[in-house]
């Protein structure tokens, strides 16, 4: 989730339960080209740890230089991602582009697996389109170059985020392939990371969406495995965590930066909550941290009289 998963973000989601985060999306050829943004993307913390990098790239030899650089950075994982469906990646031949192009991707694979001795996994989607549904024939490409594991969004990437994830097609691949398989797409409450576990038998469960307006859904899914129940957070536990998160985001970026990106997550935070009308007019008002924490106090200070 680019402009999403930095590591404020991700110190979150580990403290809330999850098992391995993945940085932002970092371009291969950025990267080789030494660009000081694209480097930035590596700042990390022990208490995320393990942690993958998450590389996107159109050529075998910008990908194998990249996976190189991960291992110096270091990284515990270097991921792949070939089910990215953003125009501005795929338009470069990288992400869901290279379902289109499994002779191309099996190369750039095992060009990233010859030069790393780190964990190497791929992500996938279904294929481009309906038309083009060849995730059970790119799976078995990225064992056979050398892949530890493959993440399966069974949407299309003509689909974005639309419609129903597809689980049979996880089940299917799990059949196909003997390298571990992990399952994406619709998991939207705990319950469903354990049907996905049960229906289609993966050996894991990835979560991107849900965690940005409820990051206790790590912990509650856990909690689920252990007992059988799990809580839900009050609002004085989301205030907390927004606070967190912010003050967080302000030690990384510094204030006028943090700031700006704290209302965009304010806006997912409180998506569950009542009475957002008033926090959407008032996101623009919010310049810095004294304006943010009135506005913020003010809000949940309406809901806590509606609901008494």
């Amino acid at each position: 989730m680019s402009g999403k998963t930095n590591l404020p973000f991700r110190l979150i989601a580990k403290k809330m339960g999850a098992g391995l985060v993945v940085t932002e999306m970092i371009s291969a050829v950025g990267l080789s080209r030494g660009q000081a943004r694209t480097h930035s993307y590596f700042v990390s913390h022990p208490t995320e740890r393990p942690v993958a990098a998450q590389l996107f790239g159109p050529e075998p030899e910008t990908m194998a230089n990249s996976v190189g650089i991960v291992g110096e950075k270091g990284m515990d994982i270097v991921d792949i991602n070939m089910g990215c469906p953003a125009k501005k990646v795929v338009k470069t031949g990288s992400g869901a582009a290279l379902m289109r192009d499994p002779k191309k991707a099996a190369k750039i694979i095992s060009a990233a697996r010859q030069n790393t001795s780190l964990p190497l996994t791929v992500k996938i989607r279904a294929g481009w389109s309906p038309e083009e549904a060849n995730a059970l024939e790119v799976a078995k490409i990225i064992e056979d170059s050398g892949a530890d594991a493959i993440s399966i969004h069974p949407r299309f990437a003509s689909q974005g985020f639309s419609g129903k994830a597809d689980w049979t097609l996880i089940a299917r691949i799990k059949k196909a392939v003997k390298i571990p398989v992990i399952g994406n797409g619709d998991i939207r409450e705990p319950s469903l990371a354990l049907k996905m576990r049960s229906v289609t038998s993966c050996d894991g469960v990835m979560i991107g969406r849900a965690a940005l307006t409820d990051p206790w859904i790590f912990r509650q899914i856990l909690d689920m495995e252990e007992k059988g129940s799990f809580t839900t957070p009050d609002l004085n536990d989301r205030y907390r965590l927004i606070m967190e998160h912010y003050s967080l985001l302000i030690e990384y970026l510094g204030e006028y930066k943090a700031t700006h990106v704290m209302r965009g997550l304010l806006l997912l935070y409180t998506k569950k909550l009542p009475n957002r009308r008033f926090l959407k007019g008032s996101i623009s008002k919010i310049d810095g941290r004294e304006k943010l924490i009135a506005i913020l106090d003010k809000y949940f200070g309406y809901i806590r009289e509606e609901i008494g």
